[in-house]
């Protein structure tokens, strides 16, 4: 063979070694990045499973707490008010050591707190109001919202008369005027009524009775006596049924008690406690929700 010869064949194998390390390399690049993009499919993959598994949930525990909230409202009412002694009693087998608690005069300063301190303690109250607090979009407003956190609303009259003293034209009308704007509010009207100072007449009554609401007054509640306008001292005196400063020296706390408070300062601040206070003693808080109705 010539040199010239031999000299092509090695120019041969040199262009073939070439060719096959470029090939070899071109595969391997190929190879990672089909590797780091399955790797980033795979991660994409499992950010968005992680992102749904959040969002599934949170999306349950709304729908768990709004189907508790539901529930209790469409359950069979297992408690009824007694209108003579106003105690809340069971139907059946209820349960009997509990104690209703309702909040007179709202929404004044501090029931958006008061309802905020008994969803924090996974606790119910009637929150009977005053149409004069609701007059204004900030009353309106704060009435909604408490609605909406699962209080029932309650009838406490248009402008806070002492309704035997009244017409009873004028009567009708601070009943069934609150009871019209408290449906244009929150869309439904209230099934309990209590009275100012807790005073009624024949014609209050069977406004009541044909408006369909509960009537009610309360077994004890010491907020509105000066010497319990202190949260320590009323927090003590609620707890206890006891107020001996104003003379009640035996406790009239019993099961199926009614706690008559109101959208107070003082009250505001001892809700929390007074709460706590009655467990510790074994009753429950009623949920209103469950309490029988004329519908």
């Amino acid at each position: 063979m010539s040199r010239k010869n031999v000299l092509i064949v090695v120019l041969f194998l040199m262009f073939g070694m070439v060719a096959a390390c470029s090939s070899n390399n071109n595969e391997e690049s190929s190879a990672e990045q089909s590797e780091d993009e399955t790797e980033e499919t795979e991660n994409d993959s499992e950010s968005q499973e992680n992102e749904s598994s959040d969002e599934d949930g949170t999306n349950e525990e709304e729908a768990e707490e709004g189907s508790e909230e539901e529930s209790a409202e469409n359950q069979e009412p297992i408690y009824y008010i007694d209108e003579e002694t106003a105690s809340i009693h069971p139907i059946d087998d209820a349960d009997e050591d509990v104690v209703l608690l309702t909040i007179d005069d709202a929404p004044d300063e501090y029931a958006m707190e008061m309802a905020e301190t008994l969803q924090e303690k996974d606790a119910k109250a009637i929150f009977f109001v005053n149409g004069h607090f609701i007059e204004d979009e900030e009353g309106q407003e704060e009435l909604k919202a408490i609605h909406d956190m699962g209080f029932p609303i309650g009838n406490h009259t248009y402008s806070h008369p002492v309704i035997p003293d009244i017409p009873e034209d004028e009567q009708t009308e601070e009943i069934v005027s609150l009871n019209d704007k408290i449906e244009d509010i929150i869309g439904e009207r209230p099934e309990f009524f209590r009275a100012p100072h807790g005073a009624n007449s024949d014609h209050s009554r069977e406004v009541v009775k044909d408006e369909g609401m509960v009537l009610m007054n309360w077994t004890y509640g010491f907020d509105y006596f000066e010497p319990y306008e202190d949260a320590d001292k009323l927090k003590e005196a609620l707890i206890s049924g006891e107020a001996p400063e104003i003379g009640e020296d035996q406790s009239l706390l019993h099961a199926g008690s009614n706690l008559l408070m109101h959208d107070r300062e003082w009250t505001n601040e001892a809700l929390g406690d007074v709460i706590d206070g009655l467990r510790d003693q074994g009753y429950e808080i009623a949920d209103p929700n469950l309490i029988e109705t004329s519908e």
